[in-house]
């Protein structure tokens, strides 16, 4: 897949969106301070709105930036308005602090917090859609594009419908809806996305090549079946075609975890930087949130479920994130300001805007969070989970630093 920058959009628009997005999951970080591990329930008030400030203020807001980014270079096209993206950051932003507010202090608020939602999303979804429709030859990674913001806005309707019923407005079973707008967020979007996406960053940071997309193309439509099976489940009550959607995203992973095995196997650079050990701390927790994921199965109860989420969202989604950003940052940043000075003054190397002794000190710090979590969460310890809450903070609060350190580099 060729990658060009001649379609790149200015880096003043993206750089908003890696900062709000970075400042929210600090935020998030620190209100769990205020949570009791040893009553966490994933369907209290308290949780659902932390959840909704975390993913939409940190994980979409980031995401967006970075497909602002690499939809049109991927797709080797111009973005149908690329102005629309200025408008996306604060719509999502103040979204994101309603709902957040809503589920926890004024249910009555959570409809208009999320109509706003629903419009940044609407604009960030159309947009993609119509630079798509520019594109002449599709591929995989553009078939992703096209399939993951589908389930985004299916994902959407879901979530408008569960926030009136949750209002009291309108009256709608809960109970199954929320699994498919879950699903079709959290599995449809952000997973199918990352699918998409590390099919070009992992081989173009790791100088991949010759090697066969089939693994993935068989993970993509399978992952997207299954997401399809889950929703119409919940809208039908059907647990059975829940169970197959469930089925069909585990044999996904498999075809798309081979996948990665064969990337990494034909890498030309190894390098043990700190994008490869985000790589590996993200990956590698999502397997870990698989096998506590197949216990649950067979012993299901509610600590175990927390621990899921624990490890999938800090463990996987913010690794995987994080990790990107210290390779995608620095690179913008040098293609904006130092590409036009190439052969004609000493221009600096992409290693030398990476802060290496405080990134491995982010990654320290996170790495020690998420396992200290995963611990305190299984043995139920008040101390041990403030413990691995303030070690996130940290690395939070390092993430800050190095985003704004590469972003100001001269």
């Amino acid at each position: 897949m060729a990658i060009s920058q001649e379609f790149a959009p200015p880096f003043k628009l993206i750089a908003p969106y890696f900062i709000v997005g970075v400042v929210v999951y600090m935020a998030s970080v620190a209100l769990l301070f205020g949570f009791d591990i040893t009553q966490i329930s994933t369907t209290s008030a308290d949780v659902l709105g932390w959840v909704h400030l975390l993913l939409l203020g940190c994980v979409m807001m980031i995401i967006f930036g970075a497909m602002a980014q690499l939809v049109p270079v991927v797709l080797e096209v111009g973005h149908f308005a690329v102005e629309l993206y200025y408008i996306i950051t604060p719509l999502l932003f103040v979204g994101s602090i309603m709902m957040a507010y809503g589920f926890v202090m004024a249910p009555a608020l959570l409809p208009y917090g999320g109509v706003v939602v629903l419009i940044a999303l609407l604009v960030f979804v159309f947009e993609t859609f119509m630079t798509i429709l520019k594109v002449k030859k599709m591929s995989v990674v553009i078939t992703s594009v096209a399939l993951a913001n589908g389930f985004l806005f299916f994902g959407l309707v879901f979530g408008i419908i569960m926030a009136l019923g949750y209002a009291g407005q309108i009256s709608v079973d809960l109970s199954l809806l929320i699994y498919g707008h879950i699903y079709l967020v959290f599995v449809g979007y952000v997973g199918i996305t990352i699918m998409g996406m590390s099919m070009i960053l992992l081989p173009m940071f790791w100088l991949s090549h010759s090697f066969s997309w089939r693994s993935v193309t068989i993970a993509l439509w399978l992952i997207s079946l299954g997401v399809m099976s889950v929703a119409l489940g919940a809208v039908f009550g059907s647990t059975p075609w829940m169970d197959v959607g469930y089925a069909l995203s585990v044999a996904a992973l498999g075809f798309y975890f081979y996948q990665i095995s064969i990337i990494y196997k034909t890498r030309v650079r190894i390098e043990n930087d700190i994008y490869f050990r985000s790589m590996v701390m993200g990956y590698g927790s999502f397997v870990s949130a698989l096998i506590v994921g197949v216990v649950y199965l067979f012993t299901p109860n509610s600590t175990l479920l927390v621990l899921i989420g624990w490890l999938s969202v800090f463990g996987f989604v913010i690794f995987l994130i994080v990790g990107h950003l210290y390779k995608i940052v620095p690179f913008l940043v040098w293609y904006q300001k130092f590409s036009p000075l190439v052969g004609k003054q000493s221009v600096p190397m992409l290693a030398d805007m990476l802060p290496k002794r405080s990134s491995s000190l982010q990654f320290l710090y996170s790495s020690v969070g998420v396992v200290v979590g995963a611990v305190a969460i299984l043995v139920q310890s008040q101390q041990l989970f403030n413990a691995a809450v303030s070690f996130l903070l940290l690395g939070a609060v390092f993430v800050l630093k190095d985003i704004i350190y590469m972003m100001r580099y001269e």
